[in-house]
């Protein structure tokens, strides 16, 4: 079988830059700009036997990866505007997996959690492109990790995400959401 550490990140884990350069910033902006099409082009025509697939054995499948991203991309625009309005703010974890098997988690319907994903970065782009350098060193603690994220760090992980997460849908496709030996 596959490496499980490779189904599970097949773009890798995400790797902050030493410095993070303004290119670094745009071309994150960019990404999370062009996320709800690339979503929505890679799920719109696929049969509900299609959204069960899994994108690695226990992983999740493509429709609850769908609905994790607008979970995840709610929380996150959330996180950014906490960081803007307040010094240092601790941010409120959700548990991912709990979410995932909620029932809006797992319906087979994409419709909701797509508009969700092109409302939230629609808002998202929209503040970024506002930001100035000092918008981009704000911070928010994690008390899951105990870490301080900057929100330029913030914007790098989370573009990684929408990318690892279409990784997973394409390799759920690429399987067929079945896993070679």
């Amino acid at each position: 079988m596959k490496n499980l550490e490779t189904l599970k990140f097949p773009i890798g884990a995400f790797q902050k830059p030493i410095s993070i350069s303004e290119n670094d910033i745009q071309k994150w902006i960019e990404t999370i700009e062009n996320f709800p099409n690339r979503i929505k082009r890679i799920t719109e025509n696929l049969s509900v036997e299609k959204l069960n697939w899994q994108y690695r054995p226990e992983g999740w499948s493509i429709k609850q990866v769908v609905h994790h991203c607008g979970d995840s991309h709610m929380n996150s625009l959330i996180r950014f505007k906490l960081a803007l309005t307040e010094d240092l703010p601790t941010i409120r974890p959700y548990e991912e997996a709990l979410w995932a098997i909620l029932p809006d988690g797992v319906m087979d319907e994409l419709t909701a959690s797509i508009q969700i994903i092109q409302g939230v970065h629609a808002r998202w782009v929209l503040l970024l492109k506002s930001f100035s350098t000092t918008e981009f060193t704000r911070q928010f603690l994690h008390p899951a990790s105990g870490k301080i994220y900057t929100l330029d760090e913030a914007l790098g992980l989370y573009a990684w995400h929408c990318n690892h997460h279409l990784a997973h849908i394409e390799q759920a496709l690429l399987y067929k959401g079945i896993f070679p030996n």
